[in-house]
């Protein structure tokens, strides 16, 4: 698509529009699938959001100590290895150290993707810094820009086995420290960095698996797993962040039309076989092709694939398999209960799905978006073993019947890298902002603090939902003033209800929809928001209903295991639906072979467990 105009682009979209506007686009009953006519809702900025829940805050404390704690010489070690520069300092390791030697055949981890989550721990930083203020982490983004910029050479890319994947990265750190640092020699970094990677990148996006480097050894399949096809959402971010047109142009030349983007859009499923997390994340290339360049096709695509994804995702909202998309109506997803370990790629897979759910409820208003963010972010990546000093990460969550909590066999793994994105980003996820209203999607414990027509607002919402049905919300106001708040009710809640001081707000809060309350706020106004968390069972597919997960509103119950070599439970539909809750956060099944323990993912600690059960 190189040389594409934007007006071509946009007749290109157009014409897309008539071939596929009846294709459905989502797996539930009466989705419209016109374009939406209104503008997408805004996010507020990391520093709006004030986080009092504490799982989420110590994820964020611990990612963000660990990264402070990292030195300059040792985050640019593989840079300037590899740029032939003189390199002290002590070496991390793992997938972040350099081996000029290295094998994938005799060593897969070691050296396999030297220094790639360098540009994602300054994204992170950056983020961090305008959550906190912190000047620590401020001079760190600095000098680490810095240095970075000394090891920018040709040579870096050409000896990379994943040049794309990490110029994407290292793209979205200078302008997230452009953006939140405001380093003002961030973008001419980041010039310095795009004039001396396209050389050594393919010209459009390659598909995983297709050999593109013909000089690279072809018995080596690594050199085939680049990800070109993800760049196009940080390369249009950095056109709309004022980087320049070339940025636009580039995030048109390499979106993944003819073999992706374009059959998605036909409501075609061409999942199967694609590696998960990099084709989730390149769904949300296609949302930025809406949100900057006005395609509808790639709106049409990502939400298409989305609905595709929500038929092949396990009851906790995870998917791929030993890091597969499969195809529709198969035993794949069932047949991983007993023949893997690897059942969700945790940081990265949820950090691709956050993307994907907030760019679709901001474009669509769709509750159900928020819904799965809410499932994603409960029973997996919350729930994960912390990052340690020494690089050990959290990778696989574990569906498998003799399922264990473990940390990956490598150090410094790619979801090193994004989970101390993800730790950041549960701020924004929480609210968005449109005219005169603003969206509660997640209900955490928080503080929202804007500015709303010169008038100073904040919303303060507390409970201990997920585990209570109730959330409060408390307004403050410098004034009285007009706003329209929405509520998202999810789709399990029947029954929900909503009182705004103290009165009943009858017919508002419909399950899977935003419930909308448009009144004069005032300072000590109060909503309570009642969501009934009742037990119900999810079916692993529609051709195995015996084995099914216990959900309890938005979290899945695990089945605690005391030993590895125990058998699970022997248990009815009937026992499930009846589980009694023993204290906050657990509870017991009845079973043929004893009580058995049921736990949230984020209670699970080592225990081996199952997410699946048989019932009788």
């Amino acid at each position: 698509m190189t040389g594409i105009s934007r007006r071509g682009f946009l007749q290109a979209g157009s014409l897309a529009v008539g071939v596929a506007a009846s294709d459905r686009l989502w797996a539930g009953p009466g989705q419209d699938t016109e374009a939406p006519g209104v503008a997408p809702l805004a996010e507020f900025g990391y520093g709006d959001v004030f986080m009092a829940s504490e799982p989420h805050e110590a994820q964020l404390r611990d990612t963000h100590a660990v990264l402070m704690a990292l030195s300059d010489d040792s985050l640019l070690k593989p840079l300037r290895q590899m740029s032939g520069m003189p390199a002290p300092g002590e070496d991390l390791g793992g997938w972040y150290s350099y081996d000029p030697d290295y094998n994938y055949h005799k060593n897969f981890d070691a050296g396999f993707a030297p220094g790639c989550t360098f540009g994602q721990w300054v994204s992170a930083l950056s983020r961090a810094y305008a959550i906190s203020g912190d000047q620590a982490t401020c001079d760190k983004v600095l000098r680490l820009n810095r240095l970075y910029a000394q090891t920018i050479t040709a040579d870096f890319y050409v000896k990379h086995r994943f040049p794309a994947y990490t110029y994407d990265k290292l793209l979205l750190g200078l302008l997230d420290s452009h953006t939140y640092v405001k380093d003002p020699l961030a973008l001419t970094i980041l010039e310095q960095t795009t004039n001396t990677a396209l050389p050594h990148l393919p010209g459009h996006a390659v598909e995983h698996d297709v050999r593109w480097r013909m000089d690279k050894d072809e018995g080596d399949l690594s050199w085939t797993w680049d990800e070109s096809y993800t760049m196009p959402e940080n390369l249009f971010l950095a056109y709309q962040r004022g980087a320049g047109q070339r940025y636009y142009d580039l995030g048109l030349q390499y979106l993944d039309d003819e073999t992706w983007f374009d059959p998605l859009s036909r409501n075609e499923n061409v999942l199967s076989g694609r590696h998960a997390y990099s084709y989730v994340n390149s769904l949300s290339s296609a949302m930025m092709a809406y949100l900057v360049a006005g395609s509808e096709k790639h709106l049409r695509a990502a939400r298409n694939a989305f609905a595709m994804l929500s038929e092949q995702s396990y009851a906790t909202g995870g998917w791929g398999p030993d890091e597969m998309l499969r195809a529709p109506g198969s035993n794949d997803m069932y047949a991983s209960l007993t023949d893997t370990h690897h059942s969700f790629e945790t940081p990265c897979g949820s950090y691709a799905h956050f993307k994907l759910t907030r760019y679709l409820l901001r474009v669509t208003r769709d509750a159900r978006y928020g819904d799965s963010m809410e499932r994603m972010m409960y029973n997996t990546v919350l729930g994960v073993k912390p990052l340690q000093d020494n690089g050990d990460t959290f990778y696989y969550s574990d569906y498998n019947f003799d399922a264990k909590r473990v940390y990956k066999q490598a150090r410094w793994p790619c979801c090193s890298g994004t989970l101390p994105q993800v730790a950041t980003d549960y701020r924004i996820n929480t609210y968005f902002h449109g005219p005169r209203a603003v969206y509660v999607n997640l209900y955490l414990p928080s503080t929202l603090r804007w500015i709303e027509n010169g008038v100073a607002l904040s919303l303060t919402q507390q409970g201990e939902y997920p585990y209570e049905d109730r959330v409060t919300f408390t307004v403050k106001s410098s004034q009285p003033t007009e706003l329209t708040l929405h509520f998202r009710i999810p789709a399990w809640a029947e029954g929900a209800s909503i009182l705004v001081n103290g009165a009943q707000k009858r017919g508002l809060a419909q399950p899977g929809e935003f419930a909308a309350i448009s009144r004069e706020w005032k300072t000590g106004d109060r909503v309570e928001l009642e969501l009934p968390l009742k037990m119900r069972l999810q079916t692993i597919d529609s051709r195995h209903t015996d084995t099914v997960a216990l959900l309890r509103g938005p979290l899945v119950l695990m089945a605690m295991k005391p030993r590895q070599e125990d058998p699970p439970p022997q248990v009815t539909r009937e026992q499930l639906l009846s589980a009694k809750r023993i204290s906050e956060r657990e509870w017991q099944v009845s079973s043929s072979n004893g009580p058995t323990t049921m736990l949230p993912f984020t209670s699970i600690g080592d225990v081996p467990y199952t997410t699946y059960v048989k019932v009788g």
